[in-house]
């Protein structure tokens, strides 16, 4: 019995040393295809133990579960992080080639016909020329409807067979039904044979049919009488362009630019009403069902349990107020800050969530386009105004130095300064507990 060799894919994740094999999917091969094994360790021996980076190289087999694997080759990364670690790879071995791949390549069409007349020649025009292959000639025109109105179409030619199909592009929100086809697929008589008495017929053949269109009749900056109805071609797309230039070298396909005697009216945003944030809000404007705003994946996950803390004073007229403390929490992976008062006994103020996890805008910036705090603006006795409440910055822990001096190309001098002024210049990188933002009071 001949040996079955199917090509498949091996992944290896160096976080948890699973592995998982999938195998490409083959058209027409006849075999369930796809991930072979989900990603889980793979048991090397009936010890327990499992394979791992250090068990694999080229031009070995490896077996799971019975079935055996010629590693043959590895990609660029694998490459270099085996080098890395001191294991010499073998030399690549050339994947080989079963004979249902070389049955089933595609050959070159070979076909001779008696007539130079391409009506004898359909099966090389559905060959070469099949709508598969992309061999359809795609103009853009607009359509006189009325007096008032055009609508643009799109007109395209199939070099297969020599037929024209129309079809509408719909616009949202335009305040007609969405069916696209105006013209089915059909060969267009441009020409028909003259007869000795009239006659009414709805459809006429083949018979009666002098001439056709061809891809000549179609150039842009003309007006085309199709079935009675005005078509103004002035574009078409690359390909098209491509085709005129390599058969009908004569003929120029330069694109016109047209002004649509419609009435587009735009979207509107309407203003801001002061509900929930600006961005939820926007997204009922954008849509019947909102969706959530769309939020930076890869911030969220570099500053992920990033917390910048400071301590801080109301600034207020009543006396009571001036022993109150409050801790000010900076987060880095969405800009929000929030705000918790310590409890104090015998104040007779009942502390605890001052301020919910929430983006704060500065005092002046516009509704429409607010701007909020960073920690460029959090300094050492600055005033801070959140939703009507004053604060001023008293202290802050050692991270917060260790965060700024970091990035210090987006911090201001003076923010640095009063930091480093506050908690000394020495201590910015010595204290135990900078990483896990201890605060101090």
């Amino acid at each position: 019995m001949p040996t079955l060799r199917r090509k498949s894919f091996i992944y290896y994740y160096l976080e948890d040393d699973s592995m998982c094999i999938y195998e490409p999917v083959v058209e027409n091969s006849g075999i369930p295809q796809g991930k072979r094994i989900k990603r889980q360790r793979l048991p090397k021996n009936e010890h327990g133990e499992h394979y791992q980076w250090k068990d694999l190289n080229l031009r070995m087999e490896l077996e799971v579960y019975g079935v055996k694997y010629h590693l043959t080759d590895c990609d660029a990364f694998t490459k270099e992080f085996m080098e890395s670690e001191g294991i010499a790879l073998n030399d690549p071995a050339q994947m080989p080639v079963d004979s249902h791949s070389k049955m089933n390549r595609f050959p070159q069409p070979h076909y001779k016909t008696s007539s130079e007349s391409s009506e004898f020649d359909t099966m090389h025009k559905f060959l070469t020329m099949s709508f598969l292959l992309g061999q359809v000639l795609r103009f853009f025109a607009l359509w006189d409807d009325t007096d008032e109105e055009t609508k643009p179409v799109t007109i395209h030619y199939y070099l297969v067979d020599d037929t024209v199909e129309i079809r509408e592009i719909h616009e949202a929100n335009s305040g007609r039904d969405p069916f696209p086809v105006l013209m089915r697929r059909e060969r267009l008589p441009k020409k028909l044979k003259p007869e000795p008495f009239p006659s009414c017929v709805l459809e006429v053949s083949k018979h009666e049919v002098e001439e056709y269109y061809s891809p000549k009749d179609f150039q842009l900056g003309q007006t085309m009488n199709i079935l009675g109805r005005r078509f103004l071609l002035y574009d078409c797309d690359a390909f098209t362009e491509e085709y005129f230039k390599n058969n009908y070298p004569g003929i120029e396909m330069k694109p016109i630019e047209m002004s649509r005697r419609c009435c587009l009216y735009s979207q509107e945003i309407p203003p801001y009403n002061g509900f929930g944030s600006l961005e939820d809000s926007l997204q009922n404007c954008l849509s019947l069902l909102p969706e959530p705003p769309k939020r930076n994946v890869l911030k969220m996950l570099e500053n992920d349990q990033k917390v910048l803390r400071y301590t801080a004073k109301l600034v207020s007229q009543n006396p009571e107020d001036e022993d109150r403390l409050f801790i000010l929490s900076y987060f880095l992976s969405d800009d929000m800050i929030s705000i918790f008062e310590k409890p104090s006994r015998n104040s007779g103020i009942i502390g605890g969530k001052f301020l919910e996890k929430t983006r704060v805008p500065k005092p002046g910036s516009s509704v429409e386009n607010p701007e909020f705090y960073s920690p460029a603006d959090l300094a050492i006795g600055v005033n801070i105004e959140v939703f009507s409440h004053r604060f001023v910055l008293t202290n802050a822990d050692h991270y917060v130095l260790t965060y700024l001096e970091a990035n210090s190309s987006q911090i201001p001098s003076q923010t640095l300064d009063s930091l480093r002024q506050k908690l000394g210049v020495g201590t910015a990188s010595n204290q135990p507990g900078d990483q896990n933002g201890t605060i101090v009071i």
